[in-house]
């Protein structure tokens, strides 16, 4: 079944028309994924896929057995067909849709159909279950399987929080369809969680410590001759300390424990627990006072949808959901701003930007609200550039969809250049609509015949010919404000056309744009050198466009049993086991290639991380074949340019230097170089690591003034991102001052070198062996510069014209240079001697026998207390908790650890990345 999205019909009048037709296959899509990774047995979804081709969309659904001998109103006996007039139930789909919705966080509801009747329901009313011939329950239409998001929704009575509101919200989007994503409510229900664990417990220490200072004033009054307490008992009731985990964990096992009694025998046990549970459940807005229940009923803010049951739980339900996007605003998106700042999520282009929102549960239309949220911050302008450069693309994609509906097929190749033309072209250049031959033909020979009345109706069929730069982005900058609620800046307004200053003031290239935009809308062009800065001439012609390509959306399925043999040999990798980690890896491999077939993105991360493994372990040339497998099977399933490969390169490049093929690792990086170069330009985090790889090669085949360029690059970047006192940056200095010292520049090595120094000295101690050998290298360059200095010196008292001696310089081995290279891509291997294996089982026997003595010390004590006063934690939970805050682990210490890490200095292991796909 295949059908195309425009709302012939008005279905979707009232939720915003062709808008809604045009955004409701894509929320089906998300539906039928939910539902498909939930995989209940006896539940079945339809094959789905989304199609958007030369300005339409199109979606293309497996058919359900039987659909098509009966009419479809008649086949569905769950749900609604007509938005909530009328609504159906099954207890089939009943029984079936309950197992989900436990998973999908949906809360089973109760509606009001046309005959006032109530309807049970777990799932939204648009919703169809409609049972095959073949007996199976199938459900369709998922367009609502997730929440509203209510900041994109004008309602009456509806008060976002003071952060959404100084956002700007609420906003009034194109349609009413839009919804929060999975990952989202994933994040609020596992935040509210933690908050209802942390609120039990800190309601349970209240009580405790009001029953001991009762009981500290009773025998105060009996036995003592003060007549008040202690004055740091007012300050323990006045002033609660902060909850340790340790003590949220014990707090909620005694919780859980009934046999106990924390009051003074007036009440039970299991009353204080509910009125404990009771006040938490109320503190993070739980449906039931009973016990933690974050659900949601996605029909809440439906239009047309009468509910049924008591009004003051549709009130909580409502508060949940505006709560839910309120956490987006207020603490989602400030999350992945700080994280993109701590670099620990550093996105390249707006493929992997969109990935890094949407596992956060960001949706796309916040795009606008990021951009003005990274703007201000200074370690952040690579980031700005690349939100600017995908709300540009995106604005673009959507007017070219629109655009590409009223083109002839015949005169495509020439609309679609003349729209690349007024999209990129410079302000200056002479952009003109192309008539096509076959249109020019046509027009001479009907002219002949009929004379000029018949020329002039063929080019008013042409509108696209009447698009200008201006009218353009002109259009663009009103698509950026309705549908992102961004503004262009003046200066970029004042171009009128493409804004070649704007986008040069952020850094960002034309060709960065062209290429998301192709890969966005599907076109292919003619490989050659585009002209994109000319200034009179329009750089694309008809000639250019070659393909005009569907872009597909559709459901990834995963093969769950290789994901858990990934998910523990990482696991294991984690704890040391590095052999056991490779097997299971492997055994996942294995697995992977008999469901996927010989080519999938997940096989190719399971590539990489057994090449790391390998080269780890010490074996190189494995890890070169592994990681050659990589590469070719990233450049077919992720493509050329995509940022999974250019790591790929990088990897592959560390392991081919390691099996002493230089001139192919120069290669590599060159290439892994202008990918970046194309994708996001040269200022971003990940190039200085490029940039020192490359200097640092150089520099060990002789290359010294090259090798200097990069590396003085590097340096410059390094401090841009990461700040002058970071350990990255004192790597830098002292790769520059090595090259300086190369060249016999021993001046500016020694200052690079002392920076090196201060830095180390500051961060790590005079102590540290860093320090130490920073310390050797300036000694070790001022002998250097004395001895140049004097030979100088004697040349000059001579008054001879003899040259200086050349400098002695001894190349690096390939080991010092393979030491660094493992250091500068977070690779750094610790030796463990037998000692400190010693050292550290007496430490941790140390500190065991000192938990248990505390462990004895509580237990007496509160025997002594008596039958009002809760006994202590078992032994068990003290040493399950001792261990786990030492992070010991079972099983055999490997000689050598390694971890990956993010600081270049820091000591490192290898590689744990699941399969984001």
């Amino acid at each position: 079944k295949a059908q195309a999205e425009e709302d012939v019909r008005d279905h979707y009048k009232e939720l915003g028309g062709d808008a809604a037709a045009f955004a409701a296959p894509c929320n089906d899509l998300q539906g039928v994924r939910a539902y498909a990774a939930v995989d209940v047995d006896g539940l079945c979804t339809l094959g789905t896929v989304v199609v958007d081709y030369r300005g339409y969309r199109v979606t293309a659904q497996s058919i359900i057995p039987g659909i098509l001998e009966r009419e479809q109103d008649q086949s569905v006996v769950y749900g609604s067909v007509d938005f909530g007039k009328t609504v159906v139930t099954h207890p089939d789909y009943l029984e079936l849709l309950k197992k989900a919705a436990n998973a999908l966080k949906i809360l089973p509801h109760s509606v009001i159909n046309e005959k006032d009747e109530e309807v049970e329901l777990c799932s939204s009313v648009e919703c169809k279950g409609i049972t095959g011939n073949d007996n199976r329950h199938y459900i369709l239409d998922l367009l609502r399987t997730f929440p509203p998001d209510v900041n994109y929704l004008i309602l009456d009575g509806v008060e976002l929080c003071k952060e959404s509101r100084a956002a700007g919200y609420p906003r009034e989007h194109k349609h009413k369809l839009c919804c929060l994503r999975q990952e989202l409510i994933d994040a609020f229900v596992d935040a509210r969680y933690v908050l209802f664990m942390k609120l039990a417990a800190f309601h349970l220490r209240s009580l405790e410590k009001k029953q001991i200072t009762k009981e500290g004033e009773e025998e105060a009054k009996e036995g003592s001759k003060e007549g008040s307490p202690d004055k740091d008992v007012e300050k323990q009731e006045t002033a609660e300390p902060p909850l340790l985990p340790g003590e949220i964990r014990k707090s909620t096992e005694r919780l859980t424990n009934g046999d106990s009694h924390i009051t003074n025998g007036v009440s039970s046990a299991a009353e204080t627990q509910k009125d404990v549970v009771a006040k938490a459940a109320r503190g993070v807005g739980s449906l039931k006072d009973t016990e933690f229940d974050i659900r949601f009923n996605p029909d809440v803010f439906s239009p047309g949808v009468k509910h049924a049951g008591d009004e003051e739980q549709l009130k909580k339900q409502r508060r949940l959901v505006i709560e839910a996007a309120d956490f987006l605003v207020a603490d989602q998106l400030p999350a992945f701003v700080k994280d993109c700042a701590e670099h620990s999520c550093s996105p390249i282009d707006g493929i992997t930007l969109s990935e890094a929102m949407h596992s956060r549960g960001i949706n796309m239309r916040y795009l606008g609200r990021l951009a003005d949220m990274v703007a201000p911050v200074e370690q952040l302008k690579y980031l700005h550039a690349i939100v600017v450069g995908e709300l540009l693309t995106r604005s673009a994609k959507h007017l070219l969809t629109t655009y590409l509906q009223g083109v002839d097929p015949t005169n495509l190749a020439a609309a679609i250049s003349h729209f690349l033309n007024c999209f990129l072209a410079a302000p200056t250049a002479n952009v003109q609509a192309p008539v096509s031959s076959d249109e020019l033909k046509s027009s001479r020979k009907k002219g002949k015949r009929k004379g000029r009345h018949n020329l002039l109706s063929v080019q008013d069929t042409s509108e696209w010919a009447s698009l200008t730069p201006r009218s353009l982005w002109e259009q663009l900058r009103g698509e950026l404000r309705s549908y992102y609620c961004w503004e262009l800046p003046p200066l970029a307004v004042s171009a009128g056309a493409c804004p070649d200053e704007y986008l040069d003031a952020l850094r960002l290239h034309k060709c960065s744009l062209l290429r998301s935009i192709c890969l966005k809308a599907g076109l292919q062009l003619l490989h050659r050198e585009y002209a994109l800065e000319h200034r009179s001439r329009a750089p694309f012609t008809e000639d250019d466009i070659l393909q005009v390509f569907p872009v597909a959306k559709h459901v990834h399925p995963r093969a769950t049993d290789a994901y858990h043999f990934y998910l523990t040999g990482q696991s294991k990798i984690q704890q040391g086991l590095l052999r056991e980690g490779y097997e299971l890896v492997s055994e996942a491999l294995n697995l992977m290639n008999n469901v996927y077939g010989a080519l999938h993105p997940e096989i190719a991360q399971c590539l990489r991380l057994l090449a790391r493994l390998c080269y780890v372990m010490g074996d190189h040339l494995e890890a070169m074949a592994y990681q050659q497998k990589a590469v070719l099977m990233s450049e077919r399933v992720n493509g050329v340019d995509h940022p999974y490969t250019i790591t790929e390169y990088t990897h592959l490049a560390l392991y081919c230097f390691a099996n002493s093929q230089v001139t192919t690792t120069l290669k590599l990086l060159y290439r892994a170089r202008y990918l970046m170069l194309l994708a996001c330009g040269e200022n971003h985090p990940e190039m200085p690591v490029l940039d020192s790889n490359i200097g640092l090669i150089l520099h060990a085949v002789g290359e010294y003034d090259l090798s200097l360029r990069f590396l003085e690059n590097a340096l410059k970047l390094n401090i841009a991102f990461y700040g002058s006192r970071s350990l990255k940056v004192a790597v830098s200095y002292h790769l520059v001052a090595r090259a300086q010292s190369c060249l016999g520049d021993f001046r500016g090595a020694l200052q690079n070198e002392k920076e090196t120094y201060a830095i180390y000295k500051a961060q790590l101690g005079e102590e540290h062996d860093k320090t130490r050998e920073s310390s050797e290298c300036l000694r070790h360059l001022t002998q250097q510069a004395v001895v140049l200095q004097k030979k100088i010196n004697d040349i000059y008292k001579k008054n001879t014209t003899a040259a200086l001696p050349p400098i002695q310089i001894q190349a690096p081995s390939q080991s010092n240079v393979l030491e660094m290279l493992n250091i500068i891509n977070g690779i750094l291997f610790v030796q463990i001697s037998p000692q400190d294996i010693e050292n550290f089982k007496a430490e941790f026997e140390r500190r065991q026998q000192l938990a248990a003595a505390e462990q004895k010390k509580t237990s007496s004590s509160a025997s002594e207390e008596g039958a009002t006063k809760e006994p202590s934690d078992s032994s068990n939970s003290a040493a399950a908790a001792q261990s786990g805050d030492d992070g010991v682990t079972n099983g055999s210490s490997p000689a050598a650890t390694t971890t990956e890490s993010s600081s270049s200095s820091a000591a490192a292991t290898a590689t744990s990345e699941a399969p984001s796909r």
